[in-house]
């Protein structure tokens, strides 16, 4: 099988999962709190951002200095695209949809292609399976920007990484023309292209993705007086904050007090935060007993040592049942922070092994999300960060054990995420 076919069917198997979750499954229960109970039809992929993509798609841009959330906040080419498409006679809700999962199937075909390329092919199927399956990859699906965002960003990446200058300045400058993150492109080949010593030509791409999102700006003067209409609008959406990182406070404080502890301001539930203890204390043990049959292991000769061997994959079990108990008592601040900080630490820990453009571009990305300090949908943007997905990737090709795992709590979480998204309930 090779890559393209391995993407197609992961492409394929996934956003059928999603598809029997939204149109199958969420129809079949009743409306939740605060949310609907959808109906059997297009509307499943239309929510939150979903609205405004269909008012500039549809109408245009609009915006007011009055500390007010507005469209302009909204990157201008999916919608470019989604129009050109509606001009085909197609409702908006389809448009959107074929638009994001077009280019999400193209995205996991050049990334597949890429890691093969640069690592192998057992790291490439891992990559690929990662990103198509991580729960965020809903987003992939439903009317938002991520599967085009994936495509130009990959593309821009591959295209500097095998020195194709020219390709990689048109797709970064696509890429942040469709979402603010994408300006992260920009310091990531200046960096390395100053850091290799490559020809004059590598400064290219850095000054084109910037032109990118520069063009978007001179439109949002030219037509609103304000260059930085898209930032300022920003605000509406972003809670205040008594200090930098309170969010990330917060929701460590979640995860170990739990968010109804939060919201009184004291334990009056103790049974979180005793849960909480229990489960890190037992995870210690776990740790601290793997360590000493690894180190006895060592000093055993070969049949012992593989008793010993099978114990230890017998306690990642253990670990694995752990992790599954803590995502069911923290819930998505857990998943939220897992997918920032640990995709932060996957980076470190895989850098020597990752393409320079890759790291560097991870780094950068991380950089743009953790520095307004606030963390709404910051773990969406970091599954944004192919980076990080090739990072695990590479990890899991070491692991497969690990890898199945992990796959296997992915689409538990996606089928989640789908359902709740079909509802109108938040998701990231």
């Amino acid at each position: 099988m090779n890559s393209i076919t391995f993407a197609t069917v992961m492409w394929l198997l996934s956003r059928i999962v999603i598809v029997i979750a939204m149109l199958v499954i969420a129809p079949l229960l009743p409306a939740p709190p605060g949310g609907i109970q959808p109906t059997v039809s297009w509307d499943v992929f239309s929510a939150w951002d979903s609205d405004h993509y269909q008012m500039i798609a549809t109408s245009g841009y609009e915006y007011a200095n009055d500390g007010q959330g507005h469209n302009v906040a909204f990157f201008p080419l999916f919608p470019l695209l989604v129009r050109a498409v509606m001009s085909g006679g197609l409702p908006f809700n389809v448009a959107g949809t074929v638009v994001n999962n077009l280019a999400f199937w193209g995205a996991l075909i050049l990334l597949c292609g890429w890691v093969q390329e640069s690592h192998g092919q057992n790291v490439a199927r891992w990559t690929t399976a990662v990103l198509a399956w991580c729960p965020f990859s809903l987003f992939g699906t439903v009317i938002y920007t991520e599967g085009l965002f994936l495509l130009w960003s990959t593309a821009a990446l591959r295209a500097f990484d095998r020195k194709h200058y020219g390709w990689s300045a048109l797709w970064g400058a696509l890429a942040s023309a469709t979402r603010l993150p994408g300006i992260a492109l920009s310091p990531a080949f200046l960096l390395v292209a100053w850091r290799e010593k490559r020809s004059a030509f590598a400064y290219l791409p850095s000054l084109a993705t910037a032109g990118g999102m520069g063009l978007y700006s001179l439109y949002c003067g030219i037509r609103f007086g304000d260059m930085l209409a898209f930032l300022r609008v920003q605000q509406a959406w972003q809670p205040e904050q008594a200090f930098y990182g309170q969010g990330w406070l917060k929701m460590l404080v979640q995860i170990s007090a739990g968010t109804a502890n939060w919201n009184r301001g004291w334990i009056q539930d103790p049974w979180h935060p005793l849960l909480f203890i229990t489960i890190c204390a037992l995870g210690y043990l776990l740790w601290r007993s793997q360590s000493d049959l690894t180190r006895r292991g060592t000093l055993q000769p070969p049949r012992k040592r593989s008793r010993l061997q099978r114990l230890c994959v017998e306690q990642g079990y253990g670990f694995y049942s752990l992790f599954i108990l803590l995502w069911l008592l923290a819930g998505d601040p857990l998943i939220n922070m897992i997918m920032v900080w640990g995709g932060g630490y996957l980076l470190v820990r895989e850098r020597t092994k990752l393409r320079p453009v890759a790291v560097t571009y991870g780094f950068c990305s991380l950089a743009v999300i953790l520095s307004p300090g606030r963390t709404i949908s910051a773990e969406r943007h970091a599954y944004g960060i192919v980076s990080i997905s090739i990072a695990l990737g590479l990890l899991l090709a070491r692991y497969p054990r690990w890898g199945w795992a992990t796959l296997l709590f992915f689409t538990l979480v996606l089928v989640s995420f789908a359902v709740r998204f079909a509802q109108h309930l938040w998701v990231a």
